[in-house]
């Protein structure tokens, strides 16, 4: 093994584009995934079976699959979604095929493990645990404080978010997580919607434990966009404000912010915080919230290399 070995956090979008741009050049590529959602396909199947929401799951599976026309075929079917006057309406096939394993194995981690060597992942997807979790939010808004429950409702209160908490509030973790973590070479944290998809891990007590110790190893990924539903009215200092009041005792060995983000306030809060400020060119030509991959992955391989160097304890 020449390459190294990297864990990646997250849900959604963000942590799709985290795994392309990482997959070219890991020996080793595990994701870890939210399992907090609460809407569309995922939430229907949440709640009939009792299992953790596989929507994003289903994600970072899709992101990992060989590149091959076989991988990118299933690529294309797990993220297919019908269009009926029926049950089946919304309803991903790749969130069903998830289900279905889980309903025949009987275990979490086994049945992504099995739509991984369907899809020939090149990779491992994980559950941050193998409940399903739900996210809640104390919400300030122009008409007052609201307790939003719910990862939909938490994502599209109107206002800003003042504490996050989960239920069950200690919910159980697979050990090939916790090993994961602890045994790659660098972890990336972010992009993602911010409370719903990054800062839920942190709540997760041993994986917020896990990545405390990670994190002389750990690249902070914040977003581009200025603004959405989660961080409507605030900035990245916002966003880095609170991860480090969820997470007092984790500081990551760098930041990665577009250079759209590069003011003075920032990089110092950054620095101040014992982490490495990189703020470069990382968005996408044709949107204005959405990084470019591979601008993403040189940077990210880059960095990665300096971490596992144990640049993070010499610089």
């Amino acid at each position: 093994m020449t390459g190294p070995q990297v864990v990646a956090l997250g849900g959604g979008h963000g942590l799709y584009a985290s795994l392309t741009a990482l997959r070219g050049f890991c020996d080793v590529l595990t994701a870890v995934v939210t399992v907090a959602d609460d809407g569309g396909s995922s939430g229907r199947i949440r709640a009939e079976m009792h299992v953790p929401p596989p929507g994003d799951l289903r994600m970072a599976l899709s992101a990992l699959c060989e590149d091959t026309e076989w991988g990118r075929t299933w690529r294309d079917v797990l993220q297919w979604r019908f269009a009926t006057d029926g049950a089946l309406d919304g309803h991903a096939v790749g969130n069903l095929l998830i289900a279905g394993l889980w309903d025949r194995t009987g275990g979490i981690v086994e049945g992504l493990d099995w739509v991984a060597r369907l899809l020939r992942c090149e990779g491992r997807v994980l559950p941050v645990s193998t409940q399903p979790i739900v996210v809640s939010a104390e919400v300030e808004t122009p008409s007052g404080l609201v307790h939003a429950v719910g990862q939909v409702a938490v994502a599209t209160a109107a206002g800003r978010t003042l504490s996050l908490a989960i239920d069950p509030p200690d919910p159980a973790v697979p050990a090939a997580t916790l090993e994961a973590i602890a045994e790659a070479d660098a972890v990336i944290l972010g992009p993602g919607s911010w409370y719903t998809s990054v800062l839920t891990h942190f709540l997760v007590p041993r994986v917020a434990a896990a990545l405390e110790a990670a994190g002389p190893r750990t690249i902070l990924t914040l977003n581009i966009a200025h603004e959405d539903e989660e961080t409507a009215g605030t900035d990245r200092i916002d966003d880095l404000a609170a991860l480090r009041a969820i997470a007092p005792g984790f500081t990551p060995a760098a930041v990665l912010v577009d250079e759209s983000h590069d003011d003075a306030v920032l990089r110092e809060a950054v620095e101040e915080w014992g982490a490495r400020f990189v703020a470069v060119p990382m968005r996408a030509a044709d949107a204005l919230d959405r990084h470019d991959v591979s601008l993403l992955s040189a940077q990210y391989e880059r960095l990665v290399a300096w971490v596992s160097a144990g640049g993070a304890l010499t610089r």
